[in-house]
């Protein structure tokens, strides 16, 4: 067993380095540790019962953290662009993958239907990964495709409801389509109310006992909670998360949440899609390799042009229409889920040796998607073009605004900051762990968001990108946590500027030799205004006082002088 694990670790360390180097994807890597240590090469593990209770903790995961990008005020700002380019992708490439599924297959026509649809859905976490590395994010190429990602895991609801009524032998199209529109509309419109009377305040108290503990636990619990409720109703447990995310997406505590998941979600997620490599089935690959190799290049030809053609007709041009398809042209999750609960749960609208081979064809397409774009960018020429565009274009942190400036702490001096920042006008986001602040400063009409600053998923969330951000103000009371903080912004944006508040010297040397802009020990400085004050009160000219506060700054600061020269040194 031991040198089992040792090989698989390998394999995954090999893998996943190799492939960072070649800029593509981790989840690539995975999916091809399952393959390799699966029972058809290597054989270091069989996929027994445990390593599908991983998987479905993966796929619960995986559900969750798309439902959390759901938010409902951006599902009303970008409705236009989903409900428009989503819309027409969806039906354009389900159109063209339909009369080909009839042609070629003796399937029924609800089979072809619903296969149309799994195929035309895109994977939102290879995606997201992709985007990601490629900085296109926050450019239009990258709201172009979050938006069609977005309608298709809108989309995944009903289909998901759907799915159980196709277990039984005889049902009526119209009859399901109404239960579904029913459950719909009723699952969208509790993750509203639920999401804003209840959650919230569950959550508020777990955060004002400022546990990390707690809140992850909340968390979990919430998941836990919404995935057997759903699977009770008859319905994927993948689906319960995927409203437990939603739900979470409508508090103040949506980043944070995702900064405190994130590792765990990657654990997990690692392991689903490991799993999903291991259960690919290599006899039937290999019995049916002519069929797989034309059906993926037929279905990554047809996805692509389908894609292509509507965002030109949107008027998106041509490189970036190109770069979209590219990005959005593999299978997705979505259509594993699906495949994977028809083979459970017994549903037979089309033969489970065509489930194989549509698995491998989607697996396949994963893996292929970050070869193809890396191959574009040298052909075309396209991603260096897009590189620079993304350099100018605006971009806008998770609340739709671009900092210039990011503020850690809310506090007395955070405050002040901020005051100044909106007095001139300049773009800025607050970040603070306290929820009463966070809530004053929201009300009163401050930028202030809910997270932890020394998490660095937190502060990239909020737009800390390397030559994005101009400076950050490190606003907070203990010294420790401020200089966790200034690690954290230097380890993901090295050269951006630093600004921190002291509350005395020795605090302001221990912030200096972090490398930072200016540490002002507030105790003396307020110590200067207070003493400016009471010798003007009794009639010493302004002119003294500003010798004697120069002075007595140059003796001062001259510790924290030699500070600077030995750290520079």
């Amino acid at each position: 067993m031991s040198l089992s694990l040792l090989a698989f670790f390998a394999i995954v360390f090999m893998l996943v380095y190799m492939l960072r180097i070649a800029r593509i994807g981790a989840l690539v890597a995975f999916l091809l540790t399952g393959i390799l240590s699966g029972p058809y090469v290597f054989d270091l593990f069989q996929l027994t019962d445990a390593w599908t209770f991983l998987g479905d903790i993966g796929i619960m995961f995986l559900w969750f953290i798309i439902g959390l990008e759901i938010n409902m005020r951006r599902l009303w700002r970008m409705r236009r662009t989903i409900f428009g380019f989503g819309a027409a992708q969806v039906m354009m490439a389900a159109v063209m993958f339909f009369p080909i599924l009839s042609g070629v297959t003796n399937w029924t026509t609800v089979g072809c239907v619903m296969v149309a649809l799994m195929l035309a859905m895109s994977s939102t976490s290879i995606d997201f990964q992709l985007l990601s590395e490629r900085n296109q994010l926050n450019t239009d190429t990258g709201r172009q495709t979050f938006s069609v990602l977005l309608f298709q895991d809108l989309l995944s609801i009903p289909l998901l409801a759907m799915l159980p009524a196709f277990a039984g032998r005889a049902f009526s199209l119209g009859a399901v389509a109404i239960d579904v529109l029913v459950i719909s509309l009723a699952l969208i419109l509790s993750v509203i109310i639920i999401g804003r009377f209840v959650m919230t305040p569950i959550l508020h108290r777990v955060a004002r006992s400022k546990s990390k503990e707690a809140f992850l636990l909340a968390i979990m619990l919430n998941i836990t909670i919404w995935a057997v409720l759903v699977d009770l109703m008859g319905l994927p447990a993948g689906l319960g998360a995927f409203l437990a995310g939603m739900l979470m997406s409508e508090t103040v505590y949506r980043h944070q949440i995702s900064a405190e998941i994130s590792p765990y979600a990657t654990l997990f997620l690692a392991l689903f899609f490991i799993s999903l490599g291991m259960g690919i089935n290599l006899p039937v690959l290999g019995q049916h390799w002519y069929v797989i190799l034309f059906g993926l290049i037929g279905f990554m030809v047809l996805k692509f042009f389908s894609i292509y053609m509507v965002a030109r007709v949107r008027g998106v041009n041509m490189c970036s229409s190109m770069n979209i398809a590219l990005i959005l042209t593999q299978g997705g999750e979505f259509a594993l889920l699906m495949l994977q609960t028809m083979k459970t749960s017994g549903i037979s609208i089309i033969p489970t040796e065509h489930k194989d081979i549509l698995t491998s064809i989607i697996i396949l397409s994963m893996i292929a998607t970050p070869l193809l774009l890396r191959a574009s960018d040298y052909l075309l020429g396209c991603g260096k073009l897009l590189s620079r565009r993304a350099q100018c274009s605006l971009s806008h942190s998770a609340e739709g605004v671009v900092p210039e400036v990011i503020v850690c702490g809310f506090g007395r001096v955070g405050q002040i900051v901020c005051q100044m920042l909106d007095a001139q006008k300049i773009p800025y986001i607050a970040i603070d762990l306290d929820v009463n602040s966070v809530m004053m400063g929201r009300e009163m009409g401050f930028n202030v968001v809910y997270g932890d600053c020394i998490n660095r998923n937190v502060l990239m969330d909020f737009g800390l990108k390397p030559r994005r951000v101009k400076s950050v103000v490190v606003a907070l009371d203990n010294a420790n946590t401020a200089r966790k903080c200034i690690l954290t912004v230097k380890s993901v944006a090295p050269r951006v500027k630093i600004f921190a508040r002291a509350r005395n010297l020795a605090d302001s040397q221990l912030l200096i030799r972090e490398g930072i802009a200016s540490a002002l020990p507030e105790t003396i400085e307020s110590s200067f205004v207070l003493g400016h004050e009471v010798l003007s009160h009794i009639g010493v000219s302004d002119s003294k006082i500003a010798d004697m506060v120069q002075g007595m700054r140059e003796n001062n600061y001259s510790a924290l002088s030699t500070a600077i020269v030995d750290k520079q040194g």
